[in-house]
This record gives structure tokens, sequence and C-alpha cells, in this order.
């Protein structure tokens, strides 16, 4: 019996995070995580992995099995729940954070909490959550027991001696499935490149500590929603310096709930406040828990350092934390915020002048740690730009893995009596963009609007008499973002569409004369100014 392991996305960049493990013709995937647009995806909101081959199999399709609940790998599940409703398996606080996302859509998910080391079966699947240490409680990484042996998928992991919640990186569990035998490890790659260990979680809640104890007025400090350990060592912080806080955000409120009725976020009674009641409080005993660390321009955090927060004014007494590190793309959104801030007059604390925050992914001698633990057959590693993988590859290797593969988004791994092959490009893996109110692959979209951004655009309209090809309204030349010559230019483009006209047979054909106008138009503005506009000829008859 076959089995096969693809990636729709995560290899090769950071977020998208989907795989599928399919047997005997059944298919699972493994995590269904959205990313944050680059500088250059003009006009999207978020980046899909492309469920073609899942639609298309929908009667195949049995279950979906998450690791753990960022965005980066539960956001996307909404928009696949569009297609196709399938059972959805993962730790409680998983299953929690991706309902809340899921409903938000006016979707209602079968979604199934499962305690660690509790094997599931669903159809050919049988799989266990095992415990990881991450930046979010009740991670976990998956292990599948399959006909070829068992698939062990790390999830997002790093081995923190001291987490905050006590449930460290099972190594112990990991090495009892090695010496069972792993045919197969996918293996978190982010911090391949990364010499060592990381810093424990704790660290972070020491110097938040000292930070918070020194603040001479209010204190805010921005963390993603979804890292709860931030934000109980955040409550920690303020709340051991006598403060009140509140929650900024719907995503902080939101997730901040589901933790807290879980038990996963401790919440001192009488210390958490209303905005309204805070900002009536003296501000050296105020707090505020905001999201925005990204930079996103309707963040709270945005709002307040470019004084457009309706709640919130911002003074030179005032500190603000920002406890995380950019997401690739993100990081000049996140510049602009950090100086807007300075520009306040606030004080700054953030990852690159001081120690608030750790990563949640192994470190080099971490992963090489855990490849000596479970000592698997072969490793793919996942999660991470290429370079990461490369990197990570490279650390298998070093390891003595038997077969190491570096795969990227679109191939599939299958395994077969007892071989292991590669299949490349086997799978629909593009990215999918969500602009607005619309999905689909608009890489077309995305191409128009970086022409206009580079070179601009151009109208062209003209009033014509089609039966005599005398122009009677026109040309008139409107530009945008062409040149600053803006007479000169539209001074050569009525004559030479003018001169044009007058060249053609008529009657005219109206198609025609649109062609004739816009290569027209795009000739002389290449000839004279070096630039390609988009040209938009407006034709009508008179």
């Amino acid at each position: 019996m076959t089995v096969a392991i693809g990636f729709l996305g995560g290899l090769g960049e950071v977020g998208r995070n989907c795989a599928t493990i399919e047997i005997d013709d059944a298919i699972a995937m493994i995590d269904c995580g959205l990313m944050f647009p680059e500088e250059d995806m003009l006009g999207v909101d978020l980046v899909l992995p492309d469920f073609t081959d899942i639609v298309e199999r929908r009667e195949d399709f049995r279950c979906v099995i998450l690791t753990h609940g960022h965005e980066d790998h539960i956001g996307a599940l909404a928009f696949l729940l569009r297609e196709v409703n399938v059972p959805i398996y993962g730790t409680p606080l998983t299953v929690e954070f991706a309902r809340a996302r899921i409903e938000e859509h006016g979707i209602t998910p079968d979604l199934r909490a499962v305690e660690y080391y509790d094997w599931v079966d669903d159809g050919p699947f049988r799989f266990t959550f095992v415990p990881v240490s991450h930046s979010i409680p009740d991670a976990a990484g998956v292990a599948f027991d399959t006909p070829e042996g068992v698939v062990l998928h790390t999830g997002d992991f790093k081995l923190d001696p001291t987490p905050l919640d006590g449930v460290p990186t099972d190594l112990r569990s990991f090495g009892a499935i090695g010496k069972r035998g792993v045919r197969l490890l996918l293996a978190d790659s982010t911090n391949a490149e990364r010499p060592g260990y990381v810093p424990s979680e704790v660290t972070v809640g020491e110097r938040l500590g000292e930070i918070v104890s020194h603040a001479d007025g209010r204190v805010i400090v921005a963390c993603f929603a979804s890292h709860v350990h931030r934000v109980q060592q955040a409550i920690d912080a303020v709340v051991a310096d006598g403060r009140r806080f509140a929650f900024i955000g719907r995503s902080m409120l939101r997730n901040s709930d589901i933790a807290a009725d879980l038990g996963t976020l401790n919440i001192p009674e009488g210390t958490l406040v209303e905005l309204n009641e805070l900002v009536d409080l003296p501000d050296d005993q105020t707090a505020i828990i905001s999201t925005g660390s990204q930079g996103e321009p309707f963040a709270a955090l945005s709002l307040m350092a470019a004084g457009q927060h309706r709640s919130i004014d911002l003074n030179e007494a005032d500190t603000v934390i920002i406890s995380a590190t950019p997401i690739p793309g993100n990081e000049t959104r996140v510049s602009k915020v950090i100086n807007n801030l300075y520009r306040a007059g606030v004080t700054v604390y953030h990852g690159r002048n001081t120690h608030v925050h750790v990563s949640g992914h192994a470190a080099a001698e971490e992963l090489k740690t855990f490849y000596n633990t479970v000592r698997p057959e072969a490793l793919v590693p996942v999660h991470g730009e290429y370079r990461h993988l490369i990197a990570n590859a490279g650390l298998g290797r070093e390891m003595r893995i038997p077969q190491v593969e570096v795969c990227e988004d679109g191939d599939r791994v299958v395994l077969s009596e007892g071989d292991l092959r590669v299949e490349r490009g086997a799978l629909p893996s593009g990215y999918v963009y969500v602009d607005g109110t619309e999905i689909g692959e608009a890489d077309s979209v995305i191409r128009d609007r970086k022409h206009l951004a580079d070179d601009g655009v151009l109208i062209v309209t003209v009033g014509i008499n089609p039966k005599t090809g005398e122009i009677l309204v026109g040309p008139d030349v409107d530009s945008h973002g062409v040149t600053t010559e803006e007479t000169d230019l539209h001074d050569r483009i009525v004559e030479r569409v003018t001169q044009s006209v007058a060249d053609m047979d008529y009657p005219v054909d109206m198609d025609n004369i649109r062609r004739r106008i816009r290569n027209t138009s795009q000739r002389a503005v290449k000839k004279h100014f070096g630039r390609r506009p988009v040209v938009l000829p407006v034709v009508f008859e008179v």
C-alpha cells in the first residue's frame, strides 16, 4: 500500500503551512495556514494554499489535523471549509482558536478536541498528538501509524527546558516512537540556520518585569494575540507592578477569552478592566496589552503611533514594548510604527534593542538533539524559506540520517514497499490571493498592479464619426504617475493619435481604432519618456 505526503504550502516561505498525507486514496490534511502578503503583493490581504486538488477529490478527503493554533497553521481553514467541510482534529486550545476564526465566516465546523497521547482512528488514518514546546500552549507533533511505518511531523517546536506552562517537548515519548522506527520525519526548519539553542520563554518574562517596574507612566505591550505564553508573561509583569490592564484588539479580546475559559491563561481577579475604565485611572497604575506587533495599518498600536486611536493618546511618560519579531515582509511596516512611536516621545523596547522576544522554533543544536533522539530513516525539512530547508537538510546529513530530501511546495513524497521517492511538482501549489471579497489565483492582477505602480496609467478619450473617421471630441488625455512633464506628454499624445486616426481607412472599425490609439500612445511615451504605462483608450461614436 502506498503512502504519500504532499506539500501545498510552507516549503519555501514563512507561513501558508499545509501538507497532505494520503493512504489508500484517502486524504488527510496536516495544518491549513495562511501567509500575510509580501510588499510586492499590491492590494492583497491574505495568501492561501491552492486547494484545487483537495476540492477535485472531495470524496477522498477525510479530515484536517492541526498541530497548533497559530494563523500560519489554521488561518485558511474557513476558506477550505467553504468548499468541503470535514472533521478537524486538534488539541483543545487549538480547536477553540480554529472555531472562533471559522465561525466568523458563518461556517459551522466539525471540531474534535483530542488530548495528548490518545490515538485517533479516521478511516485508514491512525495518529496521536505528542506535546511540544512552542510559543503557544497545546502545541503538538503528530505521529501517524501507516502501512509504510511511522510518519512523524514535529509541528513548530523547540526544546525549552523551562516552558511557561510546564509542558516541555516530550523527548521521552519521541524517543519511544523512534525505537519503534520512524520511516519519515517532517521537521520544523525556521531556525535551522541559527546556531546553539533558543533561550527559554521565561527569560522574556524576567525582562518584561524589569522594564515595567521602571516605567514611570503607562505601559503598552504589543504581541501576537495567539502567543498566549507571552500574553501571560505581560499580565504577570504588569500585575506584579500593581497595575490594572485592558486588552485592545479584536483578536486579543477573542483569544484571551478562549484561553482564560480553558484555564491556559491566568488573569488575577480584579486586574482586568474595560478600556473606558482604564483611561480614567492614573497612568502609572495602568497597562494595555495590544495587537499590532506586525505594524498592521489598522491595528491598535499603529493607530496609537500615528496619533489616530480614538481612546489612547500617547505621551512622553509612556513605555511601549513590542514583544515580537517582524514576519518576513512586515519589516518596513514595523519600522514605520517604531519610528512613529519615537516621534511621539515614548520609550520603546523591541527585539532589536533588548531581550523582549524569543523564538518558538528550535535552533541547530536543538534540531540535532531531536534527530539523535528519534533517529529517523528519512528526513524532509518543512516550514521555512528555502535557505532554512537547506540548512536543516545539512543538519540531518550531519546527524547521518540515511535519506534527506529537500522538497518545495507542490512536491509529493511517496513511500512504497520500503522505498522513498520524490515527485517534483506533482500538486498545484501556487499562491491564491484574498483581495477584499475576491478569492482566486490573481497573478495577472498583481502583475497589472505592479505595472501601474511602476509606469502609471494613461487615459485617451476620443469621440469619432465612424463613417468619416473625423475626430469630433478630443483627443483628451489624462495621465497618472507617468511623468511630471504632463503638458509635453499630452501634446505629443494628441498629435500622434490625431495623425494615426487620420491615416485610417473609413468607415472605421471601433475595435481597430482602440488598438491603434493604444499602440500609438504606448510608442510615443516609450520613445520620448522611456516609460510603458497602461493605456486605456476610451472611444465613442458621435
